[in-house]
């Protein structure tokens, strides 16, 4: 309200100061004092009308199904308004005629109504027009940043619901081959070995199982899973498996995805190491490179050819999925052959430290 009659005083003065010079230009004698009665009324009349035009604009929406209707109901409205905002002011005129000029003071209360009425009419119908305007692009705006905030919230829940399905879809291969070498340390009477994966597994899997709202996590809670899910099939593979970390320090705070890494080194392991009898390396890499984070996951194995180059399993195609919805094209995740040997899949993000608003 007090925003309207703010914007009502400065219309007013502009009006005002209009109508002085005019009619100074044109030799007539009148007081700005005079000016200001003229027009400030009007002015501060339709603020105090603007609620009313407000609730009818919420009201008769101008839909573009009924359009033409609601374009016409408006038009009778602001017609009835209008004479209303006429009859009010032509009452302060005629009570302050004598300030006026004095052609104004000489004209019968008929004559000057007419007068008024015909001169304001299209003044009127342009601020209830203006008015309408306003609170429908008000309107508009309120109901797309409803839609934004619904669209946000359902884009969360999506992404809480991955990371739900990812945390349930850990490879049952894998927790069968767990349990294998958990059985073969003990028969193998190696008991201290067996409790620490028996720890390590169950940890995994509290890690797996716990129900968080987390979309993206710290590099380095990210890479610390990983090399729980690595030390597990370190028992499998035994000496056939090496395992190197290597991430700078200045990107463990780094914000990456939750459970992003597990399918990129789930698949190095199943395509690279699983295939090989001879020892091999499954090496994990992280460094910054400006305002982007790269991750590498790296393996000696036979490396891929074929529909393989392509990365069209399931957890990797779920990957990609889940960047494009995160990052949109600030993001790539690349599968390729190693110059020597092996493959390599390169993740690049934006760095940030901050977990990003979903979108």
């Amino acid at each position: 309200m007090l925003q309207g009659f703010a914007i009502a005083t400065a219309l007013g003065v502009i009006a005002a100061s209009q109508h002085y010079v005019s009619a100074r230009v044109e030799g007539e004698s009148v007081a700005f004092v005079a000016a200001v009665l003229m027009t400030m009324p009007f002015w501060y009349l339709w603020a105090l009308l603007a609620p009313v035009v407000f609730w009818l604009a919420r009201r008769l929406p101008l839909e573009k199904t009924r359009l033409v209707s609601r374009g016409i109901a408006h038009l009778a409205l602001a017609i009835v308004l209008s004479s209303v905002h006429t009859a009010i002011i032509f009452q302060i005129i005629w009570a302050s005629r004598a300030q006026l000029s004095d052609t104004v003071a000489e004209l019968s209360y008929l004559s000057l109504f007419m007068a008024y009425a015909s001169y304001q009419l299209s003044s009127n119908l342009l601020a209830y027009s203006a008015i309408a305007g306003v609170a429908h692009a008000l309107d508009y705006y309120r109901r797309y940043r409803e839609r934004e905030l619904a669209t946000t919230r359902l884009s969360e829940q999506l992404a809480q619901a991955q990371i739900r399905a990812l945390r349930m879809q850990l490879n049952p291969h894998f927790l069968f081959n767990a349990m294998n070498s958990i059985a073969m340390l003990v028969r193998h009477q190696q008991r201290d070995e067996a409790v620490r994966t028996i720890a390590g597994l169950s940890d995994l899997l509290r890690y797996v199982l716990e129900d968080t709202r987390e979309v993206e996590v710290p590099l380095r809670q990210e890479l610390d899973f990983v090399e729980r899910y690595l030390a597990i099939e370190q028992v499998r593979f035994q000496d056939r498996l090496e395992v190197k970390i290597d991430a700078d320090h200045d990107t463990l705070d780094a914000q990456v995805p939750n459970l992003i890494l597990q399918p990129l080194v789930e698949n190095a392991i199943r395509h690279g190491i699983a295939k090989r009898t001879a020892a091999s390396l499954v090496a994990i890499k992280a460094h910054r490179n400006d305002d982007v984070l790269v991750l590498d996951v790296i393996d000696d194995g036979p490396g891929l050819a074929g529909v393989d180059r392509l990365g069209n399993g399931v957890g990797i195609s779920n990957t990609r999925a889940r960047l494009a919805q995160l990052y949109g094209n600030q993001q790539k995740l690349d599968l390729r052959n190693a110059v020597s040997q092996g493959a390599v899949a390169t993740l690049t993000l934006p760095f940030h430290t901050e977990p990003l608003a979903v979108q």
